[in-house]
């Protein structure tokens, strides 16, 4: 088979009705559009509804706001680093046993408890996480971010929130 051959199966189509060409077949005089009015005079616009404010003015334009420099922390709670055996959590003992993922800012927050002395290093740490590590023998060090400057790259293209 060529491409010249290719054509539908036969009884599929049907060749378009033309109307307005004349009273001598169907749809002569008004093809088919009734008389008068605004819908027999092709004056309608896409979206016009009849005077009514349009769907497409009610609709709000924006709607809410995306952050384009907002900080995404990996979340790691306490009974998290209790199950770790490691006497030193640092983000790298995190990533390299699975709670955190690689490359973004840990933050430790203070869902569960903690029975033993751990040294925790972190981006970021609860209040409470704090006290809970530190009420257990513990110290918290905070690292700084992983960003250079006062806040992180901006997220998108050119146009995002702008």
């Amino acid at each position: 088979m060529r491409v010249d051959e290719l054509a539908p199966a036969p009884g599929s189509t049907k060749r378009r009705k033309r109307v307005g060409r004349g009273i001598g077949g169907k749809g002569g005089k008004t093809a088919g559009r009734g008389t008068k009015g605004q819908y027999a005079r092709n004056t309608v616009a896409r979206g016009f509804e009849g005077g009514q404010m349009p769907l497409k003015q009610r609709v709000p334009k924006l709607k809410g706001f995306n952050n384009p420099f907002r900080v995404e922390y990996c979340a790691v709670n306490l009974d998290s680093i209790n199950e770790l055996s490691d006497a030193e959590v640092t983000p790298e003992v995190l990533v390299a046993r699975g709670v955190a993922r690689k490359g973004k800012p840990i933050k430790v927050l203070a869902r569960g408890q903690i029975t033993r002395p751990v040294k925790v290093s972190a981006h970021a740490v609860s209040k409470a996480a704090e006290s809970a590590i530190t009420a257990a023998g513990g110290t918290v060090t905070i690292l700084p971010p992983t960003f250079r400057g006062v806040r992180p790259p901006a997220k998108g293209n050119q146009f995002t929130n702008r």
